[in-house]
């Protein structure tokens, strides 16, 4: 007798399944591949990756003519011989004034200005933030009200209260005090980061580190610094592409000794001795951009991981 009962159940069971795929398919219905909305979306993309691609295109086939094939006039065109002399000569020959040495000592500038002042303030803004989020003292509100108008005020502003106060303890013209200035400037906008970073992370880890006894440096370096990786990425990549990239304070706070790379370059491009040489300004042009494209290539996926996991979270 059960077992009649169960069959009777499992065909109830199969006729409403049988009943239910007769009617069709259900949720909502495929939209097409080429609908008005798909064709105005990725055209959309389309023509904006190829704004973008078109002058670095022009830069690199450029970059690999010689200057005769150069003067023939279509920058479009791929080299009919390619040369790598353009690219020599950039690093290592271009002039500017009475240094013949290309962008190489501008590169090494680079490095020595923007590796400890990325260091120094992704280190001081992490535990900034770290104390703004979880640490909160007597007026910590309005000291991160003050942080956060700095991070707007116009760079412009303050260069000659700057260039004074450098002038004052000796290090104007320096690569010291170039490295002071880019890790000042960037402290507000990365502690704004890591602030926001930590607040979105786990209340409860802190309180639970609290309750064991651990004190403020002991729960930073062994809880929230391995969970913050996304963020510290976040950080480098902003930093290693504004002070890289940077001209102004490069061009204020140095001297020709210690003029970085971008300021090496503008000299390059803009000088007037000889032949203007296309091919080289656009080899010496794009020496200059690999070092931010290099680290955003290599770490793009963690910065994305670090915008989404709450860097411009409130």
């Amino acid at each position: 007798m059960a077992d009649i009962e169960t069959l009777n159940t499992t065909a109830a069971g199969l006729d409403a399944v049988s009943q239910r795929l007769g009617d069709g398919p259900s949720g909502p219905k495929p939209r097409p591949t080429l609908s008005a909305r798909n064709i105005m979306l990725y055209g959309t993309l389309t023509v904006a990756a190829l704004y973008y691609l078109l002058p670095l295109y022009v830069m690199v086939v450029t970059s690999l003519k010689g200057m005769p094939e150069i003067r023939l006039g279509n920058i479009f065109s791929p080299p009919m011989e390619i040369t790598f002399e353009p690219w020599v000569k950039a690093w290592a020959e271009a002039c500017t004034g009475l240094n013949c040495d290309g962008l190489s000592r501008g590169f090494w500038n680079s490095v020595r200005i923007t590796v400890p002042s990325v260091i120094i303030s992704i280190a001081i803004a992490s535990v900034n933030g770290y104390a703004l989020a979880n640490w909160r003292f007597k007026g910590s509100e309005l000291f991160f009200s003050i942080l956060i108008i700095g991070a707007f005020i116009p760079y412009q502003v303050m260069i000659y209260p700057i260039v004074i106060i450098l002038r004052e303890i000796g290090i104007y013209g320096t690569l010291t005090g170039l490295v002071i200035v880019h890790s000042i400037f960037g402290m507000p906008i990365l502690t704004l980061l890591f602030r926001n970073y930590f607040v979105s992370l786990p209340e409860e880890l802190f309180k639970a580190a609290r309750v064991d006894g651990a004190g403020f440096w002991q729960i930073f370096l062994k809880i929230m610094l391995p969970m913050s990786l996304p963020i510290f990425v976040v950080a480098m990549i902003l930093q290693v592409t504004g002070i890289w990239n940077d001209f102004l304070f490069g061009v204020v706070f140095t001297r020709p000794d210690t003029y970085p790379m971008t300021v090496q370059l503008n000299n390059i491009v803009n000088s007037v001795q000889g032949v203007k040489e296309y091919n080289v300004n656009m080899a010496a042009t794009i020496l200059t951009g690999l070092v931010p494209l290099i680290v955003y290539f290599v770490s793009g996926r963690l910065f994305v991981r670090g915008i989404a996991a709450g860097a411009v979270k409130g």
